[in-house]
C-alpha cells in the first residue's frame, strides 16, 4: 500500500538575543563537548526540527557532568539562557514542550541553579509594560503551570509578583478594549487576551500551593489584596454584556473558584453561594472583603446571564464527589436547580439557551456524585415522581426537537441522567431489569414516549435511553412491530439519523440479552425474525427513499453487529430473485441481494472478491444488475464491483470487463443524484487500481518474494500491470467516444467528470514513484479537438469540467495547435464575446482563459506590454507571472473594445442591445480577474492604471442602463406599441427616465406599424413620424427588430456583470494593516464610490435581475470591509445602514427608494449589511436594526408611514429568510409574528399583502420548511408546549386576538363582520397539537384556546368555518375527541327548534367531521374502545338526523352531515365476534336508506345549479348512496333487504357528479378485478354489466364521464361485452371498432389514449377468436398502425405516448415477433415508433418502451437472440437489444431483402429534417431570444446510428446477404452520395472556426457527416469493398448477443 506523505510541520526556530549569543561563544569548548557548544550549535541551525534533536542531547550531557559533583559557571550561565529561550518560545511551538519535558528530567544537583534562573528571569517578564507584551506573559505563566516542574516551582517563588501582574494586565487589556469600541479586529484580540488572563489566574488557584490555605493569611498582605482585586475584576467581567458570553461565563467559574479559596469556614460557603444564586445575601452576615469585592453581585438586580454563569461556576468548580459537600450542599444543589428553571423560562438568546443547557446537564452530573452517598432527603427531592424531575423532563420534551443541534445533544444528556438518578435512588433490591420494567415512573415513561407520534425526535433519544436503563425486551413486549414502525419512518431524511441509532441500540440490547439466556445457537433464529426480517421486506418492497436510507444507514451497522447474518439474507433474497427481478419502481430481491453484498463487500465481511462472485452471486446476475431497469440496482451493482474495505485489493479482470460494459450503457443518466455516485465509484476503483499497482510494482521489483508465494493475486504483477493500463486505456477510449456531436448533457458530464478524476488519480510521475496510467499518452489532436469543443456546451458545468482537464493535462499537449489556429480562436473568443445569446459570453471566457493559461495569445497582442519585465522565479512562480500578464493583456484588449461599445451605447442604446450587448466584455473581464490571486499582483504598476479605467468604465456603462433598470416599468420599457393609446402610457415612463439618456428615444413614443422596425438614423430626428418605418442593422448588416426583452436583457445584464467586476475588484483591497500602501490598488475613496455604486443601485433598481446580482457583489464588498483593518472602511457598513433606515423611517414622498416589487433591493441591502457583521461578536447592528425595523412594522394610524411601514415589513421577511443570521434572528421570531398579525387588519392593501408574505416566511422560520403537498404535515408542526416556551410572549397575545375575533365573530349583530386576522391565527393554531408529555402544571397550557377556536366555527366566511374545524383537530387529544364530538352534537338545534343560525350548524359539523377523520386515522382504530365510543357517537349523530333530510333547507349543511354519516358507516361497518355489525344493531343502516330513499335522487330535483351547495350535497349523497348499495350487496345472503337505489339509478342521474363518482368506484372494483396483483373476484351485483356500459358510452357528452367510461371497458373482459355490441348499441364489432380509432384520432389526450387502448384490445380480441374475424379486421389494421405511429411524436403529450408502449408491449406477440401478419412496412413502422419511445425525454415513456422490447425478448422465437431474455433492463440497453432482436426477426422472417434498404434508411436518416434544414440555411433568419423549440435533451442521434451500424455489422458478417438485389441498394448508394457530396460543399461554407461561431450548423452537419459514413460503408461492405472512412463511433465489443 502506498504510504501517504505526512503533512511537515513548519516548527519556528529557537533564537537567543546576542549578548546571550556572545556569552555562549565565550563559553564553548574547542572539543565542541560541553553545554554551552551544544547550545551554541542549536540556536546557530535554521531548521526548528532539527533543534529538537539537539535540545533532548541536554540533560543526557548534564547527567555526565553531574558525576563531578561541581555546578561551574559555565552551566550555570547555560541554565541562565535556556530559562530566557524558553520563555521567549510562543506557547504553540513544539520546542516549547520539548525544553519543558527535558528540564523535567534534570538532574537533581542542578535544580537549584536552574530555579534561580528561571525564577529571575520570570520576575524580569512580569515587570514588563507594554500593554500589547502582556499576552505573551501569560502565555508563559501558563506554560509553567502545565505539567513543568521548574515553572510550577517559580511561580510559586513568585506568587505575589504573578497575582499582580495578572490584576494589572486585566485591568489594562479591559481599559484598551473599551477605547476600540467599534473595531472589531483589534477588539477580538484583546477580547482573547482577556479570556486567556482570567483562564491562567483559575489555573494558578487550582494549581499555586501557596493558594490553598490563603484564608490562613493575614488579610493585609499584598497576596491577599491581589486576590480581592482580582475577584472584583471577575465581578465587573461577570456583570458586563459587552464582553464575549465565553469571558462572562470564565468569570463566573473564577468568581466562585476564588470566593472557594478564600471564603473561610468551608462550610459556610455553600450557603453564601446560595444566598448570591438566591438573590437574598445578608450584607451584615457576611465579611467586608467579599462585600468590596463582589457589592454588585450582593444586590437584587443581578443579570439573568450573571446567575447562569454562576450556577455554572458552583456546578463546576466546588466538589461534589462523595458528599463533601454535607447537607448545605444538598439545599445548595436544590436551590442552583430552581434557579435554572427560573432562568430557562426568562432567557430566549440562543447562545445562553445553550449555556443553560450544559449547565442542566452539569446539574444532573452533580447530582449522580452527590447521591452515591446523600441523605434520604435528597433521594426523595430527586426521584422520578419528584416536582423537580417533573420539571427537568417538562424542560425535556420542549427542548428535544430544538433547531440548535448541540441543545438537543445536551436533553439527550439529562434525559439519560435522569434515569441513572432514578436508578440510584430506587431501592438496591429493585434494582434487577425486570422489577426496574415494572417501576411506575419507567413504565409510565415508556408507555408515553410509545404513544407519542414518529416523527418526534426526541421519541427516539427516549427509547434510546430507556433501552439502555431496562433492556429492549419489555419495549418489545408492549410493542411486538416497532422495527417495523423505526423502519417505514427511514424515507424521512431528517428522521433517519435518530432511527438508525434507536435501531442499533435496540438489537445490540437483544442480541446480548437473547445470548446471554441462551443455552443453544437457536436465539439467533428469534433475533433474525425481529430485526433482520422486516429489513429485507423494506429492501424488496419499499419506496425508493426509504431503501436507500436503510441501505446507508441500518444494513451497516446490523453486518457489523452480526457478520453471520450477511449469509442468511442472501440465501433468502437467492431464492427469491428468479421470482421477483423487479421494475423501473421496484428493485425487487435482485436489487435487494447487490444493496447487501455491495454494504458487505464495503464493510469488509466480504473477504474477496473471488468469493463474492463465486460462492454469492453468479456473473449474469452482475451483470443484469449492471443494465437492470431500477436505477439504484445499478448503482449498488457498480458499488459492489468499485468499493472494497481494503484499498489495494487488486481488480480483477472480470471486474474490469464489467466495468466496461457499464460504461458503455450508464453515461446518459438523467438523474443528477445518479451520475454523482457513478463518478464518485469509478473514483474510488480507479484509487484501488492506482494503490494497488504500487503494490504490484514493489513485487515486480523483488521477484522472489512474488514466487515465494503472492496472497494478492495469481499471475506475475508485470501482467497484472499490463492489464491495468489496456483497460484504462479503454476506459478513456469509451469516454471520449462519449463526447461525439450531438452527445446530451448527462453523458458529457458523467464523461467529462470520470476523465477529470482518472486525471486527479493518475498524476504525473514525480521522482520515484512510479504510475501505471497517464491520460495525456492517450490525448492526440482530435481529443483535444474534442475538449475544446466542449465550451460550446450550453451548460456551464460542462464547459467548467473541460477547462478543468485541460488545464490538468501538461502543457505540451496544447502546443500541437498551430499559430493560425490559435489566432481564428481569440478572435472567435472575441466575437463570442458580445453576441446576443447569454451563453456565448460564457464561452468566450473559458477560451480566453484557456488561451491565457496555455500562454497562447496571438502575438499581435503583447507588443504593448514588451516594455514590462516581469521578475519571474522558476516553476510555479514564472508561470503565474506569464499567466498575469497574459491576463493583463486581454483585460486591456477586452477594455478597449468595450469602451468602444460603451460610447456607441450611449448615442443609441436600441443599437447596443441589438448589435453589441456590452455584457459579454464585463463577463469575461471579470472572469479572467477570478483566475489570478488578486493578493500577490507582480505587476502593480500595469495594474493601476487598468483597475481606474475599470471602474471609470463599470461607472459609465451603469449610467448607461440604469434608466431602463430603474424606471418603474422595466420588462415594458420600449416604444414598440402599435397603437397611439399604449404609446401615451408610455410617455409617462419615458419622462420619468429623460433625464439620463441623450437620444429622443426616451422623449418621444413612437408608434410604428406592426410589420416596422426602427430606424437608427430616424431615431436621432427632431421630428416624429408615427409611419416611419426602416431598420436596425445588426452586426453582420442583417435587419433586425429590437425587442423589449433585448433590450431589456442587454440592461439587467450589464448591471449584473458590472456588479460582479466591482464585487471582484474589491478584492484586490490589501488585508494588512498598512496605510495607503504602495502596493495597494484601491485607494480609500474608490471603495467609498463603489460602496455609493452598490447602494444606488440596490437602493433604486426595479428590475430582480438586476438587484439580486448587485447584492452578490455588494456582499463581497460588506465581508472585505469588515475584515479590513483600516477603521474608517470597517465603519462603512455601518454608516450606511443608519442612513438607508433614516431614509426609510421619514418617507420622504421625493424618495427614490422603490415601495412596490416587495421593496425590490431594499432588503437586499440591508441583508448584506447586516450579514456580513461577525457571528463571533454581540451582533450589535442586528439588534438596533430589528427594534427599528419592528416598531415601523407595526400598525399606525397615520398615512405618512405606511410606506416605512411597508418596506419594514419586506425587510423584516429578507432578514427571518436569511439562513446566514441563523439563530441569531430568533429571539424576533414574536415579535415579527404580532406585526404581520396585526399588519393583516390593515386597511391598506399594499401592508396586508406584505404582512401576508411576512407570516408565509415565519410560518416556515417556526415550524421549517414544508417537505410535502399535505398543508399540515407532522413534520411542519409544533407541541404547544414546545411553541410556546420558545415564544411565551405569543401565548397572551395569540389568546387575546382569538378572544376578541371570536367575540365579534358570534355576536349578534347582524352585520358581516370577516375579522381578518382569524385566518392567520387559525393557520398558526392548526401547526400546535398538545403532546401526551405535557405536564398539567404547565402555565402555558392549549386548553383556553378551544372554546374560542369552536366560537371561530361561527364565522359568515365558508373557508374561515373550515379552518376553524382543522385547528381545533390538533387541540384535543385523541381520547378526548369522543366526548368533544358530543357535546358538539348536542349544540345542535332540534327540527322543532325556531331560530337557528346556518352558519353555526355548518361550522360546528365541520368540527366534529375533521375531528371523527382525526379519530378514525388514529392508531387505536380496531380496538374495542373505538368501536364502543363510536358507537355512542352514532346513537348522538341519530338524535339530529333531520339536517340530513329535507327538513333541513339547506344544501350545505346537509351535505356535511351526511358526510359524517358515511365516515361513520365506513368506520362500524365490521361485524364483532358473534354480533351483528354496530350499525344494523343501532339501526342506522335503516335511517340512512330512509334519508336516501327520501332524497332527491329517487323524486328527482326541483333546483338548478343555483341553488348554493348543490354540487358538493350531490357528491356526498352519492358516497353515501354507493355505500349502501355496497352494503346490501354484502348482506344479499342474509334475508333481502331493499337497497331503495341501484348504480344503474345511479349512472341514469342528470347530474355528471353523481354519475362521475358512481363510474369512479366501479372503475375501482374493475381495475381491482383486473389486476393480477389483487386476487378479487367482481361482486355479483357488477356482473354483466358490459351491455349497460355500452350503452352509456353511446350516449354520454361528459369528457371525465365518457373517460372513466372507456376506462371501464378496457378493464372488463372484452369477451364478456364485445359480443353485445350489436344487440346493445346496434354496431357490428367492426364498427365499434371504426368507432373507437374514430375517437382516438380526434379526441383530446386523456380520452384519446384510453380510446387508443380500447381499439388494441378489440384488435388483440379478434385475433385471438377465429381466422374469419381475422380477416374482417384486417383492413382496420393499417389505420391503427397509422394511428399508433401519428401517437408518439415528441412533441405530443406524455399520456398519448404512454398509451402508445402500453399498446405496443400488449400487441407484442401478434404484430412485432410474429410472422408478418401486418405485413413488412407496417411491422417496421411499429418497431420505429418503439425506438422512437426508447429515446423519449421522458423517464416514465422510455420505462414503459422497454416493457415492449423485455416482452419482444421474452418470446418463444427471440428468447435465445440476446442473453438478457426475462431480464428487466434500462431503456439505454433496450435500445440495442431492439435493434438486435429485430435483426434476428428480420433473419427468421426471411425478409432481409426487403428489409435491410428500410433499416439502411433509418440509418442515413430518411424521412428527417436534414435537407428541411439545408433549405432554410440559405433563407434569412430571425434570431429571436427566447424562443425556444421542442427540444430533446436525453436522445443522442449517434447512439441510435451506432447501435443500428453495429447490428447491421453483425448481421451482415452472418447472413447470406448476396440475395440482396442491387436495384433496392442503388437508391440509398445515390442518397449517401449526394449527401456526401452536400455536406463537404456546406462544411467549406462555414466560417474557420464555425464549432464555436456557428455551432448548432456545425454539429448538425457533424451528426449527418457521421450517418452518412456509416451508410456508405455498409453499402460499400454489401458491394464486397471495405468501407474506407471509419466512425467516429466506432462499434462497441459490449455485445448485446448471447452467442459472441
Amino acid at each position: 500500500m502506498v504510504v501517504k506523505k505526512k503533512r511537515e510541520r513548519q516548527v519556528t526556530t529557537l533564537a537567543i538575543c546576542h549578548q546571550d549569543l556572545e556569552t555562549l561563544r565565550a563559553l564553548a569548548d574547542v572539543e565542541g563537548k560541553n553545554l554551552a557548544s551544544l547550545l551554541l550549535h542549536c540556536v546557530q541551525l535554521t531548521d526548528g526540527v532539527s533543534q529538537i534533536r539537539y535540545v533532548k542531547q541536554i540533560v543526557p550531557l548534564l547527567e555526565r557532568a553531574d558525576k563531578n559533583g561541581l555546578c561551574d559557571p559555565t552551566i550555570r550561565s547555560c541554565l541562565d539562557i535556556l530559562a530566557g529561550s524558553y520563555l521567549s518560545l510562543n506557547i504553540k511551538n513544539p520546542l516549547k514542550k520539548v525544553l519543558a519535558s527535558s528540564l523535567n528530567c534534570l538532574p537533581e544537583f542542578y535544580l537549584t541553579e536552574a530555579i534561580q534562573s528561571f525564577t529571575s528571569r520570570l520576575k524580569e517578564e512580569l515587570n514588563t509594560t507594554d500593554l500589547y507584551s502582556y499576552r505573551k506573559v501569560i502565555d508563559n505563566i501558563s506554560s509553567c503551570m502545565e505539567n513543568f516542574n521548574l515553572g510550577i516551582t517559580s511561580v510559586n517563588n513568585l506568587l505575589e509578583n504573578v497575582l499582580h501582574f495578572l490584576q494589572k494586565s486585566l485591568i489594562e487589556i479591559s481599559e484598551e478594549n473599551r477605547k476600540f469600541a467599534g473595531n472589531h479586529i483589534v477588539q477580538t484580540q484583546l477580547m482573547n487576551d482577556l479570556l486567556v488572563g482570567i483562564r491562567v489566574s483559575v489555573m494558578l488557584v487550582q494549581k499555586a500551593q501557596g493558594l490553598q490555605r490563603i484564608h490562613l493569611k493575614i488579610s493585609s498582605s499584598p497576596t491577599w489584596q491581589s486576590m480581592c482585586e482580582l475577584l472584583s475584576i471577575f465581578t465587573k467581567f461577570l456583570n458586563d454584556d459587552d464582553l464575549l458570553q465565553t469571558i462572562q461565563s470564565t468569570s463566573g467559574l473564577a468568581v466562585i473558584l476564588f470566593i472557594k479559596a478564600m471564603f473561610h469556614p468551608p462550610e459556610k460557603i455553600p450557603d453564601l453561594v446560595s444566598s448570591l444564586l438566591l438573590r437574598s445575601v445578608d450584607c451584615a452576615n457576611i465579611p467586608e472583603w467579599f462585600l468590596n469585592s463582589c457589592r454588585s453581585l450582593c444586590c437584587a438586580d443581578v443579570s439573568e446571564s450573571a446567575l447562569l454563569f454562576l450556577c455554572q461556576g458552583t456546578l463546576t468548580m466546588l466538589d461534589w464527589q462523595n458528599g463533601r459537600m454535607g447537607l448545605s450542599g444538598e439545599a445548595l444543589l436544590l436551590d442552583t436547580v430552581h434557579v435554572l428553571f427560573t432562568l430557562s423560562s426568562q432567557i430566549k438568546e440562543s447562545t445562553l439557551e445553550m449555556f443553560l443547557s450544559r449547565t442542566l446537564a452539569s446539574w444532573t452530573n452533580s447530582v449522580m456524585y452527590v447521591l452515591e452517598s446523600s441523605s434520604p432527603s435528597l433521594k426523595d427531592s430527586v426521584n422520578g415522581n419528584s416536582s423537580i424531575v417533573r420539571r427537568l423532563l417538562e424542560y425535556v420534551y420542549t427542548h428535544w426537537e430544538h433547531p440548535l443541534d448541540a441543545l438537543r445533544h445536551q436533553t439527550k444528556i439529562i434525559f439519560r441522567n435522569i434515569l441513572q438518578m432514578h436508578l440510584l435512588t430506587v431501592k438496591e433490591s429493585e434494582l434487577e431489569k425486570s422489577d426496574l420494567a415494572a417501576d411506575r415512573f419507567i413504565s409510565e415513561l415508556t408507555e408515553s414516549l410509545l404513544q407519542l407520534e414518529w416523527h418526534i425526535k426526541g421519541k427516539y433519544i427516549g427509547l434510546g435511553s430507556l433501552v439502555d436503563c431496562v433492556g429492549v425486551e419489555h419495549i418489545l413486549a408492549l410493542a411486538k412491530t416497532i422495527p417495523l414502525q423505526i423502519l417505514d419512518v427511514m424515507g424521512d431524511q431528517s428522521l433517519v439519523p435518530y432511527a438508525s441509532d434507536l435501531l442499533e441500540t435496540m438489537f445490540k440490547n437483544h442480541k446480548s440479552h437473547l445470548k446471554s439466556q441462551a443455552v443453544n445457537s437457536a436465539w439467533i433464529d428469534e433475533w433474525h425474525e425481529t430485526w433482520v426480517s422486516p429489513l429485507l421486506y423494506i429492501l424488496c418492497e419499499g419506496n425508493l427513499d426509504q431503501k436507500s436510507y436503510v441501505i446507508d444507514y441500518y444494513l451497516p451497522k446490523l453486518l457489523n453487529c452480526n457478520p453471520e447474518s450477511l449469509s442468511y439474507m442472501v440465501k433468502i433474497l437467492q431464492t427469491s430473485t428468479d421470482a421477483k427481478t423487479g421494475s423501473y419502481d421496484s428493485r425487487g430481491a435482485l436489487g435487494a441481494l447487490m444493496a447487501c453484498l455491495r454494504t458487505a463487500r464495503a464493510h469488509g465481511h466480504l473477504q474477496s472478491a473471488t468469493d463474492t462472485w463465486r460462492n454469492l452471486v453468479s456473473g449474469a446476475k452482475i451483470k443484469q444488475g449492471l443494465i437492470h431497469q431500477h436505477c439504484q440496482v445499478r448503482i449498488d451493482t457498480l458499488g459492489l464491483l468499485c468499493e472494497s474495505n481494503r484499498s489495494t485489493e487488486i481488480v480483477s479482470t472480470e471486474e474490469m470487463q464489467w466495468i466496461q460494459f457499464f460504461i458503455t450503457y450508464n453515461l446518459n443518466s438523467q438523474s443528477p443524484g445518479m451520475r454523482q455516485q457513478i463518478c464518485s465509484l469509478l473514483k474510488k476503483l480507479f484509487c484501488r487500481i492506482q494503490e494497488s499497482s504500487q503494490v504490484l510494482y514493489k513485487l515486480q521489483q523483488n521477484k522472489s518474494k512474488c514466487e515465494s508465494g503472492n496472497e494478492l493475486t495469481e499471475q506475475h504483477p508485470s501482467v497484472s500491470l499490463q492489464q491495468y493500463k489496456n483497460f484504462m486505456s479503454s476506459i478513456c477510449n469509451s469516454l471520449f467516444e462519449a463526447l461525439f456531436p450531438g452527445s446530451s448533457y448527462p453523458t458529457r458530464f458523467s464523461a467529462l467528470t470520470i476523465l477529470n478524476s482518472i486525471a486527479e488519480v493518475f498524476p504525473v510521475p514525480e521522482g520515484q514513484v512510479q504510475t501505471v496510467y497517464q491520460l495525456s499518452q492517450d490525448i492526440d489532436v482530435g481529443r483535444f479537438q474534442t475538449l475544446m469543443e466542449c465550451f460550446t456546451s450550453t451548460f456551464e458545468t460542462v464547459k467548467n469540467l473541460a477547462f478543468e482537464l485541460l488545464m490538468k493535462l501538461p502543457k505540451t499537449v496544447a502546443q500541437v495547435q498551430d499559430s493560425e489556429k490559435l489566432r481564428g480562436l481569440f478572435q472567435a473568443a472575441l466575437a463570442l464575446s458580445t453576441s446576443t445569446k447569454p451563453y456565448d459570453c460564457v464561452t468566450a471566457s473559458y477560451l480566453l482563459n484557456f488561451l491565457i493559461c496555455q500562454d497562447a495569445l496571438p502575438s499581435s497582442l503583447s507588443t504593448d506590454l514588451k516594455t514590462q519585465h516581469i521578475a519571474c522565479g522558476h516553476g510555479d512562480n514564472k508561470s503565474a507571472a506569464v499567466v498575469e500578464s497574459n491576463t493583463l493583456m486581454v483585460i486591456k484588449c477586452l477594455l478597449g473594445n468595450l469602451e468602444e461599445e460603451v460610447s456607441q451605447a450611449e448615442k443609441s442604446l436600441l443599437q447596443a442591445a441589438a448589435s453589441f450587448p456590452m455584457y459579454g466584455r464585463v463577463h469575461c473581464i471579470t472572469r479572467a480577474l477570478q483566475k489570478l490571486s488578486l493578493n500577490s499582483l507582480q505587476l502593480v504598476t500595469g495594474w493601476r492604471p487598468v483597475v481606474e479605467q475599470l471602474l471609470l468604465m463599470s461607472y459609465r456603462l451603469s449610467a448607461v442602463v440604469s434608466p431602463v433598470i430603474q424606471s418603474s416599468s422595466p420588462e415594458g420599457l420600449i416604444p414598440m406599441d402599435t397603437d397611439s393609446e399604449s404609446a401615451s402610457r408610455l410617455q409617462m415612463i419615458l419622462n420619468e427616465i429623460q433625464p439620463r439618456d441623450t437620444n429622443d428615444y426616451f422623449n418621444q413614443a413612437k408608434i410604428l406599424k406592426e410589420c416596422d422596425s426602427f430606424d437608427l438614423e430616424d431615431l436621432n430626428a427632431s421630428v416624429p413620424n408615427s409611419d416611419s418605418s426602416a431598420e436596425i442593422k445588426g452586426k453582420e448588416g442583417k435587419t433586425c427588430d429590437v425587442t423589449a426583452q433585448m433590450v431589456l436583457v442587454c440592461c439587467w445584464r450589464s448591471m449584473k456583470e458590472v456588479a460582479l467586476l466591482l464585487g471582484t475588484l474589491c478584492q484586490l483591497l490589501p488585508m494588512q494593516p498598512v496605510p495607503e500602501t504602495p502596493d495597494g490598488l484601491l485607494t480609500v475613496e474608490q471603495v467609498k464610490e463603489i460602496g455609493e455604486h452598490f447602494k444606488q443601485h440596490l437602493l433604486q433598481s426595479r428590475h430582480r435581475g438586476a438587484f439580486e446580482l448587485a447584492y452578490t457583489g455588494f456582499v463581497k464588498l460588506t465581508e472585505i470591509l469588515n475584515r479590513c483593518p483600516n477603521v474608517s472602511l470597517q465603519k462603512l457598513p455601518e454608516q450606511w445602514l443608519w442612513n438607508v433606515l433614516e431614509e426609510i423611517k421619514c418617507s420622504d414622498p421625493s424618495s427614490k427608494l422603490c415601495a412596490t416589487r416587495r421593496s425590490a433591493g431594499i432588503p437586499f441591502y440591508i441583508q448584506a449589511l447586516l450579514a456580513s457583521e461577525p457571528k463571533k461578536g454581540k451582533m450589535d447592528l442586528l439588534k438596533i436594526t430589528m427594534k427599528e425595523l419592528i416598531s415601523l412594522a407595526g400598525p399606525t394610524d397615520d398615512s405618512q408611514s405606511t410606506v416605512s411601514q411597508v418596506h419594514a415589513l419586506n425587510i423584516l421577511r429578507a432578514l427571518y429568510r436569511d439562513t446566514r443570521l441563523g439563530e441569531n434572528i430568533i429571539p424576533y421570531v414574536a415579535d415579527g409574528a404580532k406585526a404581520a398579525i396585526l399588519g393583516f387588519t390593515s386597511p391598506v392593501w399594499a401592508v396586508r399583502n406584505s404582512s401576508t408574505l411576512l407570516f408565509s416566511t415565519l410560518i416556515t422560520r417556526i415550524f421549517g420548511v414544508k417537505r410535502g403537498k399535505d398543508e399540515l404535515l407532522k413534520n411542519n408542526t409544533m407541541t404547544g408546549s414546545e411553541f410556546f416556551s420558545r415564544f411565551p410572549e405569543l401565548y397572551p397575545f395569540l389568546l387575546k386576538q382569538l378572544e376578541a375575533v371570536a367575540n365579534t365573530v358570534d355576536s349578534d349583530i347582524g352585520e358581516l363582520n370577516r375579522h381578518p386576522s382569524m385566518f392567520l391565527l387559525l393557520l398558526v393554531l392548526g401547526r400546535l397539537y398538545p403532546s401526551p408529555m405535557d405536564g398539567t402544571f404547565s402555565a402555558l397550557s392549549m386548553a383556553p384556546f378551544i372554546p374560542f377556536i369552536m366560537r371561530c366555527g361561527s364565522s359568515p366566511v365558508y373557508r374561515s368555518r373550515e379552518m376553524a374545524a382543522r385547528a381545533l383537530v390538533p387541540f384535543v387529544m385523541i381520547d378526548e375527541i369522543p366526548d368533544t364530538v358530543q357535546t358538539l352534537l348536542a349544540k345542535l338545534p332540534n327540527c322543532t327548534d325556531q331560530c337557528f343560525r346556518q352558519n353555526h350548524i355548518h361550522g360546528t359539523l365541520l368540527q366534529v367531521f375533521h375531528l371523527l377523520q382525526a379519530f378514525s386515522d388514529s392508531k387505536c382504530r380496531m380496538n374495542t374502545y373505538y368501536q364502543q365510543e363510536l358507537a355512542d357517537v352514532a346513537v348522538c349523530t341519530k338524535a339530529k338526523l333531520w339536517l340530513a333530510k329535507r327538513q333541513n333547507p339547506c344544501l350545505v349543511t346537509r351535505a356535511v352531515y351526511i358526510d359524517i354519516l358515511f365516515l361513520l358507516t365506513r368506520c362500524l361497518d365490521k361485524s364483532t365476534k358473534g354480533n351483528q355489525p354496530v350499525l344494523e344493531h343501532l339501526g342506522l343502516w335503516e335511517e340512512i336508506r330512509k334519508i336516501i330513499a327520501g332524497s332527491e335522487l329517487i323524486t328527482g330535483f326541483p333546483y338548478t345549479f343555483t341553488v348554493p351547495g348543490l354540487p358538493q350535497y350531490l357528491q356526498s349523497l352519492t358516497k353515501l348512496a354507493i355505500a349502501a348499495v355496497w352494503a346490501a350487496a354484502v348482506q344479499a345472503g342474509e334475508p333481502a333487504r331493499d337497497c331503495p337505489i341501484s348504480f344503474s339509478q345511479l349512472l341514469a342521474s342528470p347530474f355528471p357528479e353523481v354519475r362521475l363518482l358512481t363510474l369512479e368506484a366501479l372503475l375501482q372494483r374493475f381495475s381491482a378485478a383486473a389486476s393480477e396483483l389483487e386476487e378479487k373476484e367482481l361482486p355479483p351485483l357488477l356482473w354483466n354489466m358490459g351491455g349497460t356500459f355500452l350503452m352509456l358510452a353511446m350516449k354520454e357528452n361528459h369528457p371525465e364521464c365518457f373517460c372513466k367510461i372507456l376506462k371501464i371497458l378496457h378493464c372488463m373482459d372484452s369477451s364478456e361485452w364485445l359480443p353485445q355490441t350489436e344487440r346493445c348499441i346496434h354496431l357490428t364489432s367492426e364498427e365499434f371498432l371504426n368507432w373507437t380509432m374514430d375517437i382516438a384520432s380526434s379526441e383530446r389526450s386523456e380520452i384519446q389514449s384510453v380510446a387508443l387502448r380500447l381499439a388494441s384490445k378489440v384488435i388483440v380480441h379478434h385475433l385471438r377468436t377465429s381466422d374469419e374475424t381475422r380477416d374482417a379486421i384486417a383492413p382496420k389494421l393499417k389505420q391503427w398502425v397509422q394511428l399508433v405511429v401519428s401517437s408518439c411524436g415528441d412533441h405530443l403529450p406524455t399520456e398519448s405516448r404512454l398509451a402508445v408502449a402500453e399498446v405496443l408491449t400488449s400487441t407484442t406477440p401478434f404484430f412485432l415477433t410474429n410472422h408478418l401478419i401486418l405485413g413488412l412496412q407496417d411491422t417496421l413502422a411499429l418497431w420505429r415508433c418503439v425506438l422512437i419511445l426508447l429515446q423519449s425525454e421522458e423517464q416514465a415513456v422510455r420505462d414503459a418502451a422497454t416493457e415492449t422490447v423485455t416482452t419482444a425478448m421474452s418470446q418463444e422465437n427471440t428468447c435465445h437472440s440476446t442473453e438478457f431474455a426475462f431480464c428487466q433492463v434500462d431503456a439505454s440497453i433496450a435500445l440495442d437489444l431492439a435493434l438486435a432482436v429485430l435483426c434476428d426477426l428480420l433473419q427468421q422472417w426471411d425478409q432481409l431483402a426487403p428489409g435491410l434498404p428500410v433499416l439502411l434508411g433509418w440509418l442515413l436518416g430518411e424521412g428527417d429534417d436534414f435537407m428541411v434544414y439545408v433549405e432554410s440555411e440559405h433563407q434569412v433568419e430571425e434570431d429571436y431570444l427566447f424562443e425556444k423549440a421542442e427540444v430533446n435533451f436525453w436522445a443522442e442521434t449517434l447512439i441510435f446510428v451506432k447501435y443500428l451500424y453495429k447490428n447491421l455489422d453483425s448481421l451482415f458478417s452472418k447472413s447470406n446477404w448476396h440475395l440482396l438485389s442491387p436495384e433496392r441498394l442503388c437508391h440509398l448508394q445515390m442518397t449517401a452520395s449526394e449527401q456526401c457530396h452536400l455536406l463537404t460543399q456546406l462544411f467549406k461554407e462555414l466560417p474557420p472556426t464555425a464549432e464555436f461561431s456557428k455551432t448548432v450548423e456545425f454539429t448538425r452537419l457533424r451528426i449527418q457527416e457521421e450517418r452518412t459514413l456509416a451508410c456508405l460503408r455498409l453499402l460499400a461492405f454489401l458491394e464486397g469493398k471495405d468501407g474506407k472512412d471509419t466512425l467516429v463511433l466506432s462499434a462497441s465489443d459490449a455485445p448485446a448477443e448471447g452467442n459472441q
